[in-house]
């Protein structure tokens, strides 16, 4: 799309604007979202990123807006993944339910910020080297494997152990959280609170989220205003989906396995597109490669839709069964004290 740098300008101080209301209107008082707020806020949020979308099908055409679509239930869907990391980061941190908003709107803000370079860096670097893409799709696949073998849970909650460590020896800090301020006094002595350790963390963790979610949205579409604008709505109302979800999260058993399958959708497409634009020199002489079939973007959307319907209802049909039989959602025997818990 041919987007002027008006709708540029104004697209991103409306994002910035939704932030700064969210801010004001939620977080700035600390509180419990309850469910009937959450479930709101995230219809609405939905809506807009929905409606954003019919604007750039009307537009745009509707290739742009396939793309759209296509981009922003993608990396949706891998924000939801996201949310478990989340999960385990403030129950690493002990984050008080009525800070825990802050925390979150903090990282989306960071996360707008870090996507919002990653994505000026992989245009240009697509527009300069086209082999680019033969890269990405093979970091897909390696993405793709990884989500299958239900590795990311774990190494997660393995890298994060290491980074909380880390960041409590470079930064010195307090035991106790002092509401949610960020520095406190103690015994004179001006330290930060757990508040701040566990923002930074949030927020180095959506910049490594990052590295995933690009390229896999830079093989639905190369333009930067979809790319950038799917990316910003599937992050709007991340706060209020946390909370709307945090007790469905370990139902979804078979989400992990269904963002497999689309990311290695995604490669496949990546490295047929590759081909077409193909310049390498030991790859067919430089030459392009005509006969590599071109996914075209209806099929990509129906396709990711698909995926993620499937993979929803299988989740919530097997945990709900494992839950009648008295096991957990990962098929672990519960105990009798856990129930009575």
């Amino acid at each position: 799309m041919d987007v002027h740098l008006s709708v540029w300008l104004i697209t991103i101080a409306g994002i910035l604007a939704l932030l700064v209301f969210d801010f004001f209107s939620h977080v700035r008082t600390p509180h419990v979202p309850h469910i009937r707020e959450s479930a709101f806020w995230s219809v609405v949020y939905i809506a807009l990123a929905v409606a954003f979308g019919v604007g750039v099908w009307v537009f745009g055409g509707h290739q742009a807006g396939g793309e759209y679509f296509a981009g922003w239930l993608t990396e949706k869907a891998l924000s939801v993944d996201n949310l478990f990391v989340f999960l385990i980061i403030m129950t690493s941190f002990a984050v008080p339910k009525e800070f825990q908003q802050k925390v979150l709107l903090v990282g989306v803000a960071i996360a707008l910020a870090a996507r919002g370079v990653f994505i000026a860096l992989g245009v240009t670097i697509i527009d300069n080297f086209s082999w680019v893409f033969y890269l990405f799709g093979a970091l897909l696949f390696w993405l793709a494997w990884s989500q299958a073998r239900g590795g990311n849970e774990h190494d997660a909650e393995e890298g994060d152990s290491r980074l909380i460590r880390l960041l409590r020896r470079m930064i010195p800090t307090s035991k106790e959280y002092d509401g949610d301020r960020l520095t406190t006094r103690v015994d004179g002595k001006r330290l930060f609170t757990p508040m701040l350790l566990v923002m930074v963390a949030i927020g180095l963790t959506d910049v490594l989220f990052a590295l995933d979610s690009i390229p896999a949205i830079f093989g639905l579409t190369q333009d930067a205003f979809i790319v950038f604008t799917a990316n910003a709505f599937s992050l709007l109302g991340l706060r209020q989906l946390y909370f709307l979800i945090a007790g469905l999260l370990e139902r979804l058993i078979y989400l992990g396995q269904g963002l497999a399958v689309i990311l290695g959708f995604i490669g496949v497409k990546l490295v047929f597109h590759a081909m077409h634009v193909n310049e390498l020199p030991f790859v067919n002489g430089g030459e392009h490669i005509e006969w590599a079939p071109e996914i075209p973007i209806w099929f990509s959307l129906g396709f990711i839709m698909a995926t993620i319907a499937v993979a929803t209802v299988a989740s919530l049909v097997v945990s709900n069964r494992r839950q009648k039989r008295g096991l957990t959602p990962t098929g672990s025997q519960r105990t009798v004290e856990a129930d009575a818990d």
